[in-house]
């Protein structure tokens, strides 16, 4: 068995918004072959896991907080306790509309890489409605950058 305090993992800053502490998969704490998870903070009024895809389907775990979510061309409010699937290849974001943290746990299956957070990091994300699909009408603009 393998324990671990959240309190103990460091957790990495990203530009949109939001600390992500890995606890599951890759170079975390947790090691294993079929899933990855981490814990995550979205900053008060716009913090953001920005527009984005990947081949692994995912499952948002939202503990605390509201926001709005975007998967494909579908745009939904959002308000913990709540869980939010989104289907492999399928473009989505979650975005914090609230006054406080929004807390959640991420879950990605099959294990390997996302680099999305790795893009939001070298600033080379692709810009919805540019490089990806559209945002859908009326979301919360795709952040690369802290809110404003």
């Amino acid at each position: 068995m393998n324990c671990i305090d959240l309190n103990a993992v460091e957790g990495r800053r990203y530009p949109a918004g939001r600390v992500t502490k890995n606890v599951v998969g890759g170079a975390s704490p947790i090691a294993s072959e079929h899933f990855a998870m981490g814990w995550v903070a979205l900053d008060p009024g716009g913090g953001q896991v920005p527009w984005h895809n990947h081949d692994q389907e995912e499952v948002y775990l939202l503990l605390q907080g509201e926001g709005e979510v975007c998967a494909g061309d579908e745009r939904r409010a959002v308000r913990a306790p709540a869980a939010v699937h989104v289907p492999p290849g399928v473009f989505h974001q979650l975005t914090n509309i609230g006054a406080a943290p929004l807390i959640f746990v991420y879950c990605y299956a099959p294990a390997g890489e996302v680099a999305h957070w790795r893009r939001e990091l070298a600033g080379t994300l692709p810009r919805a409605g540019v490089d990806a699909p559209p945002l859908p009408d009326g979301a919360c603009p795709q952040r690369t950058h802290g809110p404003e």
